[in-house]
């Protein structure tokens, strides 16, 4: 029986080791519309750094006029926020765009887009990588999709 067991493990063991490395990818991914019209809305993801270090310097849309990386800050009572122009995505780890923290601001969205539509997010990063993935729109008082 003891010899059974450590047999058993192994196939485990060599599933594991041809698992394919991380790589750098984003998901999780949804889009807050604006509670008025005219105001821009609000892309959030999670980011997922692969086999090396890579920077992310924009995150746009087909279905925005222009897209902006902000972070939100809270001051005391005062809260704000600032435009960034890049974020830091160490191999293998997990950073998140979450209310509250970093996000995308989207203005001049199409307005075709309503609550349930899908909308694209290009993901461009400082190595040459750029992809694409889909995100959810939600409305403004919603709350954000499960996983």
């Amino acid at each position: 029986m003891s010899v059974l067991l450590p047999m058993l493990a192994l196939p485990g063991l060599m599933l594991g080791a041809c698992s394919p490395p991380p790589a750098l990818d984003a998901d999780h991914g949804y889009v807050r519309l604006a509670a008025v019209k005219g105001n821009p809305a609000a892309a959030y993801f999670t980011l997922h750094g692969g086999q090396s270090d890579a920077t992310l310097i924009s995150v746009g849309s087909t279905v925005a006029i222009r897209a902006e990386m902000h972070e939100s800050m809270k001051s005391g009572s005062m809260a704000s926020m600032k435009p960034i122009g890049s974020v830091a995505v160490p191999a293998g780890a997990t950073i998140e765009f979450a209310p509250g923290g970093r996000h995308v601001m989207l203005f001049d969205m199409n307005p075709g887009i309503k609550r349930g539509s899908i909308v694209p997010l290009v993901f461009q990063f400082g190595n040459g990588v750029r992809f694409e993935r889909k995100a959810i729109a939600i409305a403004a008082g919603d709350a954000p999709p499960k996983e």
